[in-house]
């Protein structure tokens, strides 16, 4: 595997890869930096504040293939792979990590799921209207007593004639109620039974779903988090996805990019903070002389730059992995676990670099800081992610 080095902006990427395409990526990565600091960054601390979500944000960023990254040109989307949507992921996070988490859950979750495993009507039918941006999706698998026990569930999903009707909610669910469509895993079989969940497309407008508590986050907050809920609401037999009792399957498939994505958004931040800390060390003067002079700063950020760099590795070579259509499973979940435990640290140490001013929000680092946590539990906790390691190392 080749290791390349590139140099963009103040910014150094290492990535190992069979890489043919340095120069895409580079102008995509350039595209949605300078996207960011124009249409994000004024609006940063506004929209975390009030928590609000920017929905029309998201379709100026369909215009630039932002929200079909990975959706082929036949779709309408922009056709690209995962080298340039951990770019982008990476770009827009370092700005604000609530956008971030949006375009990762849009791209990665529901899209992913639709390109995996849906079948042609139903890509025809909602690829182009997702990869525009024209439509914002969402993805349906966590609930109230099943986050990680998912075989649980209590959502069901009951066959009546050419129909299914769906009952149950879902929590924590990205653009939980402002999502046009959503891939929904319900129960189709006993509880805790081999091969007992299906997945489903629900869009929004359909009798007897809709959206329900807004969740009030510590980070993050410009995202929105909701509840999905069903009451005897019926869907066509068209809207399945795959053969019932296939959707465990498919959501583990689709976890495997999604982990990717986490990555990508854990390096952003991370990057983000430590850029921050970065300059505010080289201006703070304490006794005479910037603090970055100062063993116990400089040693600070040696860790923070290499653990940065640790990272972006584990996390372009599961990109290379995916990219290629070879498993990736453990590789996805390093990367995830890893990225997103030095996103945590890194923004620690930056507001630490900060001191006082970095607990107020005068300063950049105190949101990354508190963004920075849900990176070590969106997607399978940090502690789910070592299961999955752990088991694919047994294996071999």
């Amino acid at each position: 595997m080749v290791v390349a080095w590139f140099v963009y902006g103040c910014k150094h990427l290492t990535r190992f890869m069979n890489f043919q395409s340095e120069e895409l990526t580079l102008q995509v990565a350039q595209m949605a930096r300078d996207f960011a600091l124009r249409e994000i960054r004024p609006h940063v601390m506004e929209w975390d504040e009030a928590q609000h979500f920017p929905a029309e944000l998201f379709r100026e960023m369909g215009k630039l293939g932002l929200m079909g990254v990975l959706v082929p040109e036949s779709y309408g989307g922009a056709g690209l792979g995962y080298f340039e949507y951990v770019a982008v992921i990476e770009e827009i996070a370092q700005v604000c990590g609530s956008i971030g988490l949006s375009v990762a859950a849009h791209n990665s979750l529901c899209l992913g799921h639709l390109l995996l495993f849906g079948n042609e009507s139903q890509k025809t039918k909602y690829l182009p209207l997702l990869a525009s941006g024209e439509w914002l999706g969402s993805w349906g698998l966590t609930e109230a007593g099943a986050g990680s026990d998912a075989a649980n569930m209590k959502c069901t999903a009951v066959r009546d004639g050419d129909s299914w009707v769906l009952n149950g909610s879902k929590c924590w669910i990205t653009h939980g109620i402002s999502s046009h469509l959503s891939v929904v895993l319900a129960r189709t079989g006993e509880p805790r039974a081999r091969n007992n969940a299906t997945a489903f497309l629900v869009e929004r407008g359909t009798a007897g779903f809709r959206g329900g508590k807004k969740e009030n986050k510590l980070g993050m907050r410009a995202s929105e988090t909701a509840e999905m809920i069903f009451d005897q609401c019926r869907i066509p037999d068209t809207n399945r996805m795959g053969e019932v009792g296939d959707g465990f399957r498919q959501a583990l498939a689709v976890l495997d990019g999604g982990r990717i994505s986490i990555a990508a958004l854990s390096l952003g931040i991370a990057q983000g903070a430590y850029r921050a800390a970065l300059q505010y060390s080289k201006e703070r003067e304490q006794f005479d002389q910037p603090i970055s002079q100062f063993q116990g700063i400089s040693f600070k950020l040696a860790d923070m730059a290499t653990e940065i760099r640790a990272a972006e590795l584990l996390t372009w070579q599961a990109a290379d992995l995916k990219n290629r259509g070879l498993p990736v499973t453990a590789k996805a979940a390093m990367a995830k676990y890893y990225a997103s435990e030095v996103c945590v640290k890194v923004s620690t140490e930056a507001v630490q670099i900060f001191g006082g001013y970095g607990y107020t929000k005068d300063f950049p680092v105190e949101k990354y800081y508190r963004d920075s946590k849900l990176c070590t539990i969106g997607e399978g906790t940090s502690e789910i992610q070592m299961i999955v390691i752990a088991r694919e190392a047994l294996k071999g």
